[in-house]
């Protein structure tokens, strides 16, 4: 124990499904030793923190949309459709889809670093 460069000695408890997900990483990564990996994890792995802000933006616009074609279906069974509504309609969409657009392409560059 005397010439070990690494002397202290770090306990980790798992639960067995934890431990079968460890040891296929490791396979996956090509790590025998569970030291090195959990050392090589703990030193120079990443965790990814996602900001969902956007996504619930996204949601409440789908949400306003949805709600907007519903009562623009139930107006045109009763008495019509008016070009007016369909393009307002046509407007929140092209917003929505610009938003979705947007957020897919902030995840795609994350994804790609």
């Amino acid at each position: 124990m005397e010439n070990r460069k690494r002397k202290v000695h770090l306990h980790v408890m798992v639960t067995p499904d934890e431990l079968a997900a460890i040891h296929e990483r490791m396979a996956e990564a090509g790590i025998s030793n569970a030291g090195a990996y959990v050392r090589k994890m703990a030193l120079n792995g990443y965790i990814l923190h996602v900001d969902l802000e956007p996504i619930k933006e996204l949601i409440s616009l789908q949400r306003r949309c949805s709600n907007n074609l519903n009562q623009v279906a139930v107006h045109a069974h009763t008495y019509g459709v008016y070009p007016e509504e369909i393009d307002g309609l046509k407007r929140d969409y092209e917003k929505l889809w610009g938003e979705v657009s947007k957020v897919l392409r902030e995840l795609s560059e994350l994804v790609q670093k």
